[in-house]
């Protein structure tokens, strides 16, 4: 019988970035809903986006299914999985965290990057209309897609849209999501160059007991080879 996924997009991106991974799982006879979070879509009016958007939106996704989901989250989501899982925990079998951020209580994202980087983002959303963080094209080149060609990288950028700033500035808390008793599993593409080596799999202790799963790869594995990340999401609940 097939299970019923709910994939999870992280900053500047949108639901089209597991439009390829959607695609293996429902060829493989699973259910996949995707969706876009609030302020990413291209039309969007990205004005008042507040973390708890990002939520609720999360928890409409999950509670729309019929039977319990596989949630799956990548880079950024993974905190908004931390912060979401336990309001719907009765809807939820397994959590995949796919080169993601794991937060450790009352901490924000921006808490786990370098200072200069958070100091940058913020004075540059602070100079838009929408307190959003506009796309940095070359980091998205060099950090996030090194391993994809440049037809693949112009294809990805010309999607991204700006990020709302709440997303990385509020703190969360981890403390409900502490005492789930869900499976957890990490899946991390081992050529990242977004954080400093070794930083998500040091954020993935926070999570206790799960399984780990490695591949190659960059941080953008699941738009450049999406099959890789089907297989291993798959594996992830074998």
């Amino acid at each position: 019988m097939g299970k019923q996924f709910v994939l999870l997009h992280g900053a500047w991106h949108g639901g089209w970035c597991w439009r390829g991974v959607k695609e293996y799982l429902e060829s493989q006879g699973h259910s996949c809903l995707a969706p876009t979070m609030p302020g990413h879509g291209a039309s969007d009016n990205r004005k008042g986006i507040t973390y708890g958007s990002y939520i609720n939106a999360i928890k409409d996704a999950i509670t729309s299914q019929a039977g319990p989901v596989t949630l799956v989250g990548h880079s950024s989501a993974g905190h908004l999985m931390q912060s979401a899982a336990p309001l719907v925990a009765d809807k939820i079998e397994h959590i995949v965290f796919v080169n993601a951020f794991i937060l450790p209580h009352e901490h924000s994202q921006f808490d786990l990057v370098p200072v200069e980087v958070a100091e940058g983002m913020t004075m540059a959303a602070h100079a838009s209309p929408d307190l959003c963080i506009p796309v940095d094209e070359d980091f998205v080149r060099k950090a996030l897609m090194q391993d994809a060609t440049p037809a693949q990288q112009d294809e990805l950028i010309g999607q991204l849209a700006p990020q709302p700033l709440s997303l990385f500035t509020t703190k969360i808390n981890s403390l409900p999501f502490n005492d789930l008793t869900v499976q957890r599993t990490v899946i991390f593409c081992q050529d990242d160059r977004s954080l400093p080596p070794g930083a998500y799999l040091g954020m993935a202790q926070a999570l206790g007991q799960h399984q780990l799963i490695q591949l190659a790869g960059g941080h953008e594995t699941l738009f450049i080879n999406p099959p890789v990340v089907g297989q291993a999401i798959l594996k992830a609940i074998s």
